[in-house]
């Protein structure tokens, strides 16, 4: 075929790819009818995890998996935008990496309201004034978010689901890197970029921001300014990218939850997460963490935090393998209740790996 029949051979696939998505929309909207009638949540995280493993199974020719991830969620949210339209809380302001992980959850079809903090967030979900939150629960180097392991002391909120966002960060200005005199950075992405900065921008002055969105808003008005801060928000501000990854750890990620009210059904690859705390004497985390070994359950972290209002006594979050529903998992956790004299089952909720 010449290069206009095969333009016209691209056009009858559409049109059958539209005729399909709509199709689907179609039965999307009786599954929300069906959804309304019960105690079903809109947003499916068991469900949609997987759909997505499953396109692990096809075999394509051209599209890697990870391309065709990418338009199973646009699709999935659009399906989902036609049973109910969902609002979704997030640290923000836009352009931030939690505002990126909103988008890769929820896709382009939800409403993203920004929140200032991440307890917020939480509060946001809590009063039902949007239906879910993404909040960041730990970074690879930076380590665990103290403010959103403390929010979840306070609320009954479940974590229905969890994803990693890779963090690769760039240094964006309206200058030469020679001519910069101050540089805009949130602490965290400045401290993960010390060895760049040591050898492009030493000797600049530095001036903390709240976020890497902030950053590259300050560089905008700042002709001799740089931000550390995403390609996203760089593009946004209309900023030149000056230097691309310039992040120490290339495999650099933060991991975030998903937060609502509704409860997530096993797909077979879970994790739960818990908070508990244990009596203060020698050998109590020893005790409270034995069920866990018993029942051959592994724990993939697990971090502590001090108890409010109680000097020198610890609350401690962990996540293990398996969901709260299995009966090796259930087991384990009614022996750590016994042990502790509080256990709250944070959630069960799809892996992200």
């Amino acid at each position: 075929m010449n290069l206009d029949e095969l333009r016209q051979h691209i056009d009858r696939i559409d049109e059958q790819i539209i005729q399909l998505l709509d199709q689907r929309a179609s039965v999307a909207v009786q599954i929300g009818a069906h959804k309304q009638g019960g105690d079903s949540a809109i947003y499916d995280a068991a469900r949609e995890a997987q759909i997505l493993r499953q396109l692990a199974e096809y075999d394509t020719t051209w599209l890697p998996n990870s391309a065709l991830a990418s338009i199973f969620r646009e699709i999935l949210a659009a399906c989902r935008s036609v049973q109910k339209p969902l609002q979704i809380a997030y640290l923000g302001p836009e352009y931030t990496f939690t505002h990126m992980a909103a988008l890769q959850q929820f896709g382009n079809s939800g409403q993203l309201i920004s929140c200032s903090s991440i307890t917020e967030v939480f509060r946001a979900v809590q009063r039902e004034q949007t239906d879910y939150g993404i909040i960041p629960i730990e970074n690879s180097t930076g380590g665990v978010v103290p403010e959103a392991l403390d929010c979840f002391l306070d609320s009954q909120l479940l974590i229905s689901g969890e994803l990693y966002v890779p963090v690769h960060l760039c240094a964006a200005g309206r200058c030469a890197l020679a001519e910069v005199t101050t540089l805009y950075s949130h602490p965290q992405p400045l401290a993960q970029s010390r060895q760049w900065l040591h050898e492009n921008l030493s000797g600049v002055a530095i001036e903390n921001v709240a976020s890497t969105a902030v950053a590259a808003q300050r560089a905008a008005e700042d002709p001799r300014g740089v931000a550390i801060t995403t390609k996203l928000a760089a593009q946004s501000y209309e900023l030149e990218i000056l230097a691309e990854n310039i992040e120490d750890v290339p495999t650099n990620r933060t991991r975030f939850f998903v937060i609502g009210n509704h409860d997530t059904d096993a797909t077979g690859q879970d994790k739960t997460s818990i908070l508990f705390t244990t009596a203060h004497q020698a050998g109590a985390l020893h005790a409270a963490l034995e069920p866990l070994a018993t029942y051959d359950i592994n724990m993939t972290f697990i971090q502590s935090r001090p108890a409010r209002g109680r000097l020198w006594e610890y609350v401690f979050f962990v996540d293990i393998e398996g969901h709260r529903s299995q009966p090796r998992t259930q087991q384990a956790l009614e022996a750590l209740a016994r042990q502790c004299p509080l256990l709250q089952v944070l959630g069960s909720y799809p892996a992200a790996e």
